[in-house]
């Protein structure tokens, strides 16, 4: 019998860092699946080990224990040149503050992940995507000619150029004002609905995880639980539910 295959394993994962002369404990013990279509929101207190746990998914932050599995294959060990060949074809990062690059064009800011793969884009896909996010017409701007939301659009359209088997972002709405932050996050939910892209999503804001499927919560680098997320949940009721999973 056949073992399913998901986009995203993670099993038994530790991370530390020294501080103090101490080794101060991040991630304890971390294990969750994604499977195809999955939008999970990934909640919270600062130092709760969040965005250090995307950072080791992304392999931008080596993991010390645990393993970690892109469709299958173990990425937790991986040396510097296959990890970043990885991140090109499999991993699609969308970062708080966008980085993009100001002196390139918005299409060349895109298609970075392939050209640093030695790729080139498909018209057909990258013309679908520009369409779809509302950003064709600015393929040959500037970024710091584009608003915050247009500028989040293009980094969205960069990391799934690549059809990658899962997307991170961290903190995407956060240099967003409410309503960008609000249509960014309908943009990403319809990228999971009718594509099946598997999305993982560092948050704070309750109003924001509720675009998510689910919602899982650390706390001091451990899951202490998680939110189903479902059509009549109301951003209230979450926070209410999210502030007794951190605080029992």
């Amino acid at each position: 019998m056949k073992t399913e295959q998901y986009p995203l394993q993670i099993e038994h994962l530790v991370k530390s860092f020294p501080a103090g002369g101490e080794q101060v404990s991040v991630l304890r013990d971390i294990s969750l699946t994604a499977r195809k279509g999955d939008f999970i929101a990934i909640m919270g207190p600062s130092g709760s080990g969040k965005s250090t746990l995307l950072h080791c998914i992304a392999g931008l932050t080596p993991c010390d224990a645990g393993r970690i599995l892109i469709d299958g294959e173990e990425i937790s060990h991986c040396n510097d040149l296959r990890m970043t060949a990885l991140r090109c074809r499999k991993i699609g990062f969308i970062f708080q503050a966008f980085n993009l690059l100001p002196n390139l064009p918005v299409l060349d800011n895109i298609c970075l992940p392939l050209f640093a793969d030695g790729q080139k884009p498909d018209p057909k896909l990258l013309h679908e995507l520009a369409e779809r996010l509302g950003i064709a017409d600015k393929l040959r701007r500037r970024p710091g000619s584009l608003s915050g939301g247009e500028q989040q659009r293009v980094a969205i359209a960069r990391a799934l150029l690549t059809s990658p088997s899962v997307i991170l972002a961290d903190e995407p709405t956060g240099s967003l004002d409410s309503v960008a932050g609000q249509e960014l996050c309908q943009q990403l939910r319809q990228f999971c609905d009718q594509d099946g892209k598997t999305i993982l999503m560092v948050t704070h804001e309750p109003a924001v995880a509720l675009w998510a499927k689910k919602v899982i919560v650390l706390l001091d680098g451990k899951i202490t639980g998680e939110i189903a997320v479902h059509p009549e949940l109301k951003a209230l009721e979450l926070a209410a539910e999210y502030c007794r999973l951190v605080c029992k």
